[in-house]
C-alpha cells in the first residue's frame, strides 16, 4: 500500500514538472540550439538535444541519429553567420520556428523548423526548406 501511495505521489510530481514545461521555455532551447550553431560551438549545440534525437530534412536526411547528423551537417556552421527568426510558435512539447539563416558571404536562406521536446531536450526536429530554394549554406543552387 505504501509502495503506491510513493508512486502515485512521483507521478504526480513528475506530472505537474512536465507540465510546467512552457512556450517560453522551448524558445530558450531553441535559442540555445541556434546559439550553438552561430558560435560553432557543438556541445552547447549537443546539450539541446535527447540521447535518441533524430534529424530529418529534404537533404534527404530521414530520422537521422545525433552522430549521423553531425558527421553530415555540422560542416554547415562553419558557413553560418547569424539566424534572424522571423517567428517561434510553441504549443506543449511542439514548436516550429521561421527563421532567415544568414551566411558570412551574405546568402539568405530561410526555413522553417519543426521541433518535438521531451524532458527540457529537443527530442526530433524536421526541417522544410525555403525561400530561394537554397536549403542550406553550401547546396550549390
Amino acid at each position: 500500500m505504501k509502495t503506491t501511495i510513493i508512486l502515485s505521489a512521483l507521478f504526480l510530481v513528475a506530472a505537474h514538472v512536465l507540465a510546467q514545461h512552457t512556450s517560453a521555455d522551448n524558445e530558450k532551447i531553441i535559442r540555445a540550439y541556434f546559439g550553438g550553431w552561430e558560435k560553432k560551438d557543438w556541445n552547447q549545440v549537443a546539450a539541446q538535444l535527447t540521447n535518441d534525437f533524430t534529424f530529418t530534412s529534404p537533404a534527404p536526411d530521414d530520422h537521422i541519429s545525433t552522430d549521423q547528423f553531425k558527421a553530415k551537417c555540422w560542416v554547415q556552421a562553419e558557413h553560418i553567420g547569424r539566424f534572424e527568426f522571423v517567428r517561434i510558435m510553441s504549443k506543449g512539447n511542439e514548436a516550429m520556428a521561421l527563421m532567415q539563416v544568414v551566411t558570412k558571404d551574405g546568402k539568405l536562406l530561410r526555413n522553417i523548423e519543426y521541433f518535438i521536446f521531451y524532458e527540457g531536450k529537443i527530442k526530433s526536429i524536421e526541417v522544410f526548406f525555403g525561400g530561394t530554394g537554397a536549403g542550406f549554406p553550401t547546396n550549390a543552387k
